[in-house]
């Protein structure tokens, strides 16, 4: 079956009947590596797979992308064949940051006796990182903040921007092989997030071309990027990717 991104929503964090922008790379018709936990993402998961992720990778901490992790500690600390196994992939500056976000309530659990990260296996992560064997990188968006929003890359197959303005120079490094570009962008742009007009003036149309939109506002917003000309992202979708080119381990 192949290598496919499903995207369990498209939306901006206002946009609830769109959810909340998070995706999963499937392999064979599993899913392999979930990016993001927001929680209208989490509940399609939920609904698509029967079960919770198994391995994520975090872009940023804002809650649209981080707050099903209450659910999913649930979910994982009372299913003793999870507990301490979900992966986490977080990108190292930003592990101070989510802990802050969805960690550091007092006491876990009324009863006591259980930290927040119990539930987890965290793994802090730099400009790459192995999972399952295959190697993944990792660059910096341009969201918010510096240092505070980073996309993901499988080389060959799919580039995932994450939140992000555009970023034409990382690009051009990044997804450089082809890829399914996944790019935040909306009707009109803000100092957070990319419009139309600033993707069509940043980046060459050889490089538009690959991309799908998500992130937008609407669905009638979507429709209008649409009938531009554009690939806009539904919730749901489940696209085909090309075989990764990136480096795999040999078997241990």
């Amino acid at each position: 079956m192949g290598w496919h991104l499903r995207l369990h929503g498209v939306g901006n964090a206002s946009a609830v009947e769109l959810g909340s922008a998070m995706s999963t790379i499937e392999c064979d018709g599993v899913p392999w590596l979930t990016i993001d936990c927001g929680a209208e993402g989490l509940t399609a998961f939920l609904g698509r797979y029967g079960h919770a992720p198994r391995a994520l990778f975090i872009t940023h901490t804002h809650l649209d992308h981080v707050a099903g992790f209450e659910r999913l500690f649930v979910e994982s600390f009372f299913n003793p064949s999870l507990r301490g196994k979900v992966r986490v992939y977080v990108p190292a500056p930003l592990v101070p940051l989510l802990h802050q976000r969805v960690g550091d309530y007092p006491n876990a659990l009324a009863e006591g006796g259980a930290n927040f990260w119990d539930a987890f296996q965290v793994v802090p992560v730099g400009a790459a990182f192995w999972h399952d064997g295959v190697r993944l990188e990792v660059f910096p968006a341009r969201h918010h903040w510096p240092d505070t929003a980073f996309g993901l890359r499988l080389k060959g197959s799919v580039v995932w921007t994450g939140d992000t303005r555009p970023i034409p120079e990382v690009l051009a490094r990044v997804a450089d092989d082809g890829e399914l570009i996944a790019h935040d962008c909306a009707l009109h742009g803000n100092p957070s997030h990319s419009g139309i007009e600033d993707l069509e003036r940043e980046y060459p149309a050889t490089l538009l071309s690959r991309c799908i939109l998500y992130h937008y506002a609407s669905r009638e917003e979507g429709e209008v990027l649409a009938a531009r000309g554009y690939r806009v992202a539904h919730p749901d979708d489940c696209l085909p990717l090309a075989e990764p080119t990136a480096m795999r381990a040999e078997p241990v």
